[in-house]
């Protein structure tokens, strides 16, 4: 036998060095030692002694696959030659007294059947067409079928109408014909009764006796069989044996299930190993050396190829020993494993994609807040030297989003005037932060011709109208020149202008539609006269909007604040209001500008 000592088991954590083996390796290992045990088992095992015969010469041996004559009996008899001859036939009294008298005995159903020819003779020639129940005990082969012995005298497809489609007939007249028996033969039976279907799995033995048929019924699977076969497919288990001296293999329910495999259809050792996924040949080659070696294997973790996927198990290996104390057979459990690998596999993809998210969100983030301090750059010191102090500030919703559709603009034109505008664009992330810039950037251009604000709000609007990626947004655009306000409003909430101890909202009666929404619209420019230390403050709604309160509320409870606050700069006024609205959680991101006339 080839040397497999140095086979070791192998654990499924444990790493496994690279061998020589690959399939053609493994397969011819263990041919090669299956084929030297039969060699050195077979030699060492004694001829069996036959026994004598009656008349002191030895009878011969007939093997179970030695030729019967088509009529069942050693004496080549043609058929209806002794047709009734059988047990007790030589005594001169009923043949089948004694077999009949034997069937309550049998714990499994049992009937003796004697055929039906269709010339009504079986002569040569004739074709069997059913079998009339001769005798028969008691015992159920189902709980819903009759016991065959309270059917004696019927035809078997009468009484079993569903056995023409499972083919039983045609399976008991080869018996008759060929003398070989059945073992085991399944019988899926299936029969209408009481308006519904009703069906059982049946294993059928049968053999010839003359000719006739003693056949038994079983059911498929015994109570402990169902029982075993349930616990394994809730665990995802199975067993299976190999037989190394017979070459016969038995496998479970589960293993039947896990290789998706018919009940009967096993595989061999050699045919598992053309299952193997090729990496995981050395690590199955480690575990079938040791259990040639006679070593138990712990788990091993081995994929195997099933149809059109991957099917992961772990495989616990154990040999089982002849006399001679080497591996006769080997028994191995699998626990498949392939559920909880795909959960895996999908949780590992799952936050891989997670991490990517965050990543890109995190870099989305960094972008825009990058961005954001270029686009809204802290207000210039030429506004206090044109007498007016200016305060801003930028709230997103979510502190870690500072991302959103929000701007403010205010700066000194050459002209004099000192430019204000405040706006909000659709959406959020960068395609808002996007949109935010090229609407700013175009009222910096339109607010360099000189137009009234009116005007630019009616151009910019037109702009927003001829680019299909601009969606909507609000705007209050204006100016201040000679202590006075020129301003215009586009779907905007209007600015609030503090006075001595009061506070009001700003007359938007000129008010227009959203920005993108009308094409041709022509928006209003309003005037309101300013006095030293008036405030005026200009937001977007994020600062208003609440779900469970009228925006006619907000909107007033914002005017209260303003006038609470007294003659404070236009800084101490933004960090009060933030204080104050933001403490109840914003529910969209929100932008102040603040502007004090000195």
């Amino acid at each position: 036998m080839p040397r497999t000592d140095d086979a070791r088991p192998v654990g499924a954590e444990e790493q496994v060095p690279v061998p020589h083996d690959d399939v053609t390796t493994l397969k011819h290992v263990i041919e090669q030692e299956i084929a030297a045990l039969r060699a050195d088992v077979g030699g060492s095992t004694p001829a069996r002694a036959t026994r004598p015969s009656p008349g002191g010469s030895e009878a011969p041996h007939v093997g179970a696959d030695a030729a019967v004559p088509r009529d069942g009996g050693p004496t080549g008899r043609a058929r209806g030659q002794d047709r009734d001859r059988g047990p007790g036939a030589a005594d001169g009294g009923d043949p089948w007294a004694c077999l009949t008298a034997a069937l309550p005995a049998v714990p499994l159903a049992t009937a003796l059947l004697a055929p039906v020819w269709d010339d009504g003779r079986g002569e040569e020639g004739a074709t069997l067409v059913d079998f009339v129940i001769a005798a028969g005990n008691r015992v159920r082969s189902a709980e819903w079928l009759e016991p065959l012995g309270l059917l004696v005298g019927q035809r078997l497809l009468t009484v079993r109408p569903g056995a023409a489609s499972a083919g039983l007939v045609e399976a008991l007249a080869h018996v008759l014909r060929t003398g070989r028996p059945l073992h085991g033969w399944a019988l899926d039976y299936t029969e209408r009764r009481e308006g519904r279907l009703r069906r059982v799995q049946l294993l059928c033995d049968a053999a010839a006796s003359g000719d006739r048929i003693l056949a038994t019924w079983r059911p498929a699977l015994t109570e402990a069989d169902l029982l075993t076969s349930d616990a394994q497919k809730l665990v995802s288990m199975g067993w299976g044996n190999w037989d190394l001296l017979s070459g016969a293999t038995n496998w479970s329910d589960g293993l039947h299930r896990i290789f998706r495999t018919a009940p009967g259809r096993t595989w061999s050792l050699t045919e598992l190993c053309d299952a193997l996924l090729p990496e995981d040949v050395p690590r199955f080659a480690q575990c079938v050396r040791a259990l040639l070696a006679g070593s138990d294997t712990p788990w091993t973790r081995v994929r195997f190829v099933v149809g059109d996927e991957v099917r992961t198990l772990d495989v616990l290996g154990r040999p089982l020993a002849g006399t001679d104390g080497r591996p006769w057979a080997i028994h191995l459990v699998a626990r498949d494993l392939t559920p909880q690998t795909r959960s895996l596999q999908r949780l590992a993809e799952t936050r891989r994609e997670t991490e990517e998210l965050r990543q890109q969100a995190a870099a989305e983030r960094e972008v825009a807040s990058q961005l954001r301090e270029a686009l809204l750059p802290t207000h210039s010191a030429q506004l206090a030297e044109a007498g007016v102090t200016v305060a801003a500030a930028y709230l997103p919703s979510e502190h870690e989003v500072a991302v959103g559709g929000d701007w403010y603009k205010c700066r000194l034109l050459a002209d004099g005037r000192v430019l204000l505008a405040i706006g909000d664009a659709s959406g959020h992330g960068l395609g808002a932060v996007a949109r935010m810039a090229q609407q700013r950037h175009a009222l910096a251009g339109l607010a360099q011709t000189g137009a009234e604000p009116g005007t630019m709000a009616t151009w910019l609007n037109q702009l927003m109208c001829g680019d299909p990626t601009a969606l909507t947004a609000t705007a209050v655009v204006g100016f201040i020149e000679r202590r006075t306000l020129h301003w215009a409003c586009a779907g905007h909430p209007p600015p609030v202008l503090r006075r001595g101890g009061g506070a009001a909202l700003l007359p938007g009666d000129h008010a227009g539609p959203l920005l993108g929404l009308i094409p041709g619209y022509a928006y209003e420019t309003a005037t309101v006269p300013l006095e030293p230390d008036d405030l005026l403050l200009l937001y977007t709604d994020g600062l208003i909007e609440r779900r469970d309160e009228d925006i006619e509320e907000s909107l007033d409870g914002l005017v209260r604040s303003l006038a609470r606050e007294g003659p404070l700069s236009p800084q101490e006024t933004v960090d009060d209001l933030i204080s104050a609205h933001a403490a109840s959680g914003l529910e969209d991101d929100a932008c102040l500008l603040a502007l004090r006339i000195d």
